[in-house]
């Protein structure tokens, strides 16, 4: 039972000791969790059949992230947070180092055009998923001690920021590379730094976002077909139209669990970049408003973590992570409603994908663990005189 925990660590114990945000935080990532592994399993399942022969072969895989992200998880959120930090700096450079080596032929696989996984065996590694939680870390801790530290350590870290943006950017993975900077960016705007500085990155990002859009046309193609996909419905526009038809096959209550007809073959990547389109068939629009709440209480309550933090490496932290979760699953939500671009992020705990779900529940156990410090304090005792 001691070792049990780390595999699920809702059942700890200790969790009845917890501030009310830290428990609900808890339990809502572990309904976010279980509600994500239901909606794989309907969406995946007959990719599994016809691809692999086992219509649980990616609910295997996606198991055996969860079970390293939840033992991840459970030491994160019982680890204290100053401990923790000590290990982003080294996990920040080596996971940059790991991002270089998929560019590197032979080490580097390649899905559908990209570079961004390392094979290992198999299963595969993708730094640029593994780097958010770390990246978020190391950036709260830079910031929030920004006016006290030298140039020369400044400009080290912000070179290290960029050559990570550029490494991702290079896979190529635009996508990502906007995400890890807007979460950098919006980090060192609650840090309270110049405006100055933050107007002229952010100029600089987005030229060269711009100059990506010209090297890679396909990128650029996705923004004008998002905006009239039906101009090539069997080409550039049918990966979105197809989301469109089962969203709105949906209706008000869906076609139920596991009845959707878009995922036998319809739609395509439906079991990670657009699982949503599958949840929108199966649970209608009900279901989609009751998950929409569902985020924004979930943001909600790190905002609330944030704020409520004395510590300001703390409050940048759970911005970080309220970012890189609730953000990615907003823009996720985007994309497969034909709000947004189409874009190659996962929806966070409902997309498959052993790194991004390891990466999800790290972020998780930051936030938890933030909001576990945020109201300890002194204990103060005062000395009470009698008087007769």
């Amino acid at each position: 039972m001691k070792y049990l925990r780390y595999l699920i660590p809702f059942i700890d114990p200790q969790v009845r000791n917890w501030t009310w945000e830290a428990r609900l935080l808890n339990w809502l990532t572990c309904i976010w969790l279980l509600v994500g592994l239901i909606t794989l399993i309907s969406a995946s399942y007959p990719e599994g059949v016809v691809e692999h022969q086992d219509g649980f072969y990616i609910l295997k895989r996606q198991l055996i992230g969860m079970i390293v992200g939840l033992i991840g998880f459970n030491i994160v959120t019982n680890r204290p947070l100053k401990k923790t930090l000590k290990i982003s700096p080294v996990m920040v450079i080596f996971l940059l180092f790991l991002i270089f080596m998929t560019t590197v032929p032979g080490i580097g696989k390649t899905v559908y055009g990209a570079r961004r996984w390392i094979a290992l065996g198999p299963f595969s590694l993708q730094p640029s998923e593994l780097i958010k939680p770390f990246l978020v870390m190391q950036a709260a801790y830079l910031f929030a001690r920004w006016k006290n530290l030298p140039w020369n350590i400044r400009g080290t870290w912000l070179a290290i920021f960029s050559l990570t943006l550029a490494g991702i950017l290079i896979q190529p993975n635009l996508s990502t590379t906007g995400l890890c900077g807007i979460s950098l960016w919006l980090i060192a705007v609650a840090a309270e730094l110049p405006w100055t500085q933050l107007l002229s990155v952010s100029l600089g990002g987005l030229a060269v976002a711009g100059l990506s859009l010209w090297h890679n046309p396909y990128q650029w193609d996705r923004i004008v077909f998002f905006l009239e996909p039906w101009d090539d419905p069997q080409g550039k526009g049918y990966q979105l139209i197809q989301s469109l038809i089962a969203i709105a096959s949906g209706g008000w209550t869906g076609s139920g669990l596991g009845l959707s007809q878009q995922k036998l073959s319809y739609l395509p990547i439906r079991s990670t970049d657009f699982i949503f389109s599958v949840y929108s068939e199966e649970f209608g629009f009900f279901g989609c408003l009751l998950l929409l709440i569902f985020i924004m209480i979930y943001g909600t309550i790190a905002l609330r973590v944030a704020f409520k933090s004395k510590n300001k490496i703390q409050r940048l932290i759970a911005i970080g992570v309220m970012v890189f979760l609730v953000g990615q699953s907003l823009i996720n939500i985007g994309v497969a409603t034909g709000s947004l671009p189409t874009t190659g992020l996962p929806f966070p705990f409902f997309s498959y994908g052993i790194n991004s779900i390891v990466a999800s529940l790290l972020l998780a156990g930051l936030l938890i663990r933030v909001a576990r410090e945020s109201s300890q304090g002194k204990i103060i005792k005062l000395k009470i005189e009698e008087r007769v």
